[in-house]
């Protein structure tokens, strides 16, 4: 970046004015901000099986999660995932690869598991129209890894987010929704290692989800807030406009 003239970065200043102003002093040159790439209201019917199943379901009661297309998990983290939405008793549905070791994720299910979660509990391992399940009423949070696509579909719905983040910008992320923004919360993890402690998975899906959690209220308040700035008229197209006229300026 030393000899180039400006640095271009996809953001917004009303989520990171702060930490572009530090890298324009920083660099001494100008930042120019394209604008997030915002996800559009979905016309996408959603598959039949997953819609007549997520029907039976009240509005707002199932915890959907997806890990993003790059993800894939040891067997043991797999299982653990899977068992910790057990453990809530909520409905869930989880879009994930299988992990490592596995060719289909059947395979890498715990013991009596499917049984014991049969009606109430998904486990698929294959591509999912996330924005359309994201849309659907009986969804009521999200838990994702806060890649930069899933980050922007969880804060344009409408559900609570919670965050498992892998990879250094998906922890960036995270921190930004949870510490910053404070419109998620970010799973714990275990002292020794990098995976999630025991029972934070749990403890921060019911958190947000709880209708009586002061945690959840939070959330949902900060979250409403910040969806209806990034949804205003022209929010994008404004940013790119002044995107281009800085370019033709430089």
């Amino acid at each position: 970046m030393k000899r180039s003239h400006a640095i271009s970065i996809r953001t917004c200043r009303e989520l990171e004015g702060p930490l572009c102003d530090y890298i324009a002093t920083e660099y001494e040159k100008p930042v120019f901000l394209t604008g997030p790439v915002l996800p559009e209201s979905t016309k996408e019917v959603l598959d039949e099986k997953w819609a007549n199943w997520l029907n039976g379901f009240e509005p707002g009661t199932v915890v959907f999660c997806a890990f993003g297309s790059q993800v894939v998990l040891e067997k043991n983290q797999f299982q653990e995932v899977v068992l910790r939405f057990e453990l809530t008793g909520l409905p869930f549905f989880i879009a994930l690869k299988p992990p490592f070791g596995a060719t289909i994720v059947e395979e890498a299910l715990p013991e009596g598991f499917e049984d014991r979660v049969r009606g109430r509990g998904i486990v698929y391992g294959s591509w999912v129209q996330q924005p359309s399940i994201l849309s659907h009423p009986s969804v009521g949070c999200f838990v994702n890894h806060c890649g930069f696509g899933s980050m922007w579909e969880s804060l344009m719905s409408s559900c609570q987010i919670v965050l498992v983040p892998h990879l250094a910008d998906q922890i960036l992320n995270a921190r930004l929704l949870a510490e910053e923004l404070k419109v998620a919360v970010e799973v714990e993890r275990d002292e020794n290692s990098t995976w999630l402690s025991k029972e934070s998975l749990c403890r921060a899906i019911k958190s947000v989800i709880d209708k009586d959690s002061e945690v959840g209220c939070m959330v949902k308040e900060n979250h409403a807030k910040w969806k209806q700035i990034l949804a205003s008229p022209n929010f994008m197209e404004d940013y790119i406009e002044k995107f281009i006229q800085d370019l033709q300026e430089l």
